[in-house]
């Protein structure tokens, strides 16, 4: 649910304090800053160095699908950058964030030239395909419970606010559909009756998760 990689920002810090890295600027972002827009173009590639941003698409109804939560380590705006389109996402701070910012023609140039970052980029594509058939997968078999669940556990461990409507659109559901989901959980005294902290100790949650899973 919030992916990491902590391979590709070790990689990326060794790379801005060489000579090669010259023109790798570090930038903070506040929350709720978008800062790659759905359909424009991309101007640099992004490496998370700190801080939780969300991937999500709005379509043409309005609606919004979160894709993923992107930390420590991940690297967006690579996609746009090799094949010179448009951007598929947008891609918004959560937290504070601090990234690498990679100008596109200087992340081609090493793309082509650097056989690490060449390496670590194709990795990142493949663990993105296999994370995205695992969800889509658990969303079809799963009921909306165990991803809620999963979501509140990523929120306490990680120590982060996710709103009702980010939960929502990562789910796939209505802010209505979340709410009556919510409810169905406190009322098996899995969610505290006030906000959203489970009420369970981490056995407890382990056990139920498991019988989802059976």
């Amino acid at each position: 649910m919030l992916r990491t990689n902590p391979v590709f920002l070790s990689y990326i810090e060794r790379l801005a304090s060489g000579q090669q890295g010259e023109g790798i600027m570090l930038k903070s972002f506040e929350p709720a800053t978008r800062f790659i827009r759905q359909d424009d173009h991309i101007h640099y590639v992004y490496i998370i160095r700190d801080g939780i941003t969300k991937v999500y698409r709005t379509e043409d109804n309005g609606k919004d699908i979160i894709f993923e939560f992107l930390g420590k380590g991940e690297v967006t705006g690579e996609l746009e950058a090799i094949r010179k389109t448009p951007c598929l996402c947008n891609v918004e701070t959560i937290t504070a964030v601090s990234a690498y910012m990679i100008p596109r023609e200087l992340f081609l140039q090493l793309l082509h030239n650097d056989a690490t970052l060449n390496s670590i980029v194709l990795e990142e594509l493949a663990t993105r395909i296999d994370q995205t058939c695992i969800r889509a997968s658990y969303q079809q078999v799963y009921p909306i419970e165990y991803g809620l669940l999963r979501l509140l556990m990523l929120q306490e461990e990680q120590q982060v606010f996710f709103s009702k409507k980010d939960m929502a659109d990562y789910l796939a559901i209505t802010v209505r559909s979340f709410n009556r989901t919510v409810k169905q959980l406190r009322e098996k005294n899995v969610l505290s009756t006030e906000g959203l902290h489970l009420d369970l100790s981490r056995k407890e949650l382990d056990n139920l998760l498991k019988r989802f899973e059976e």
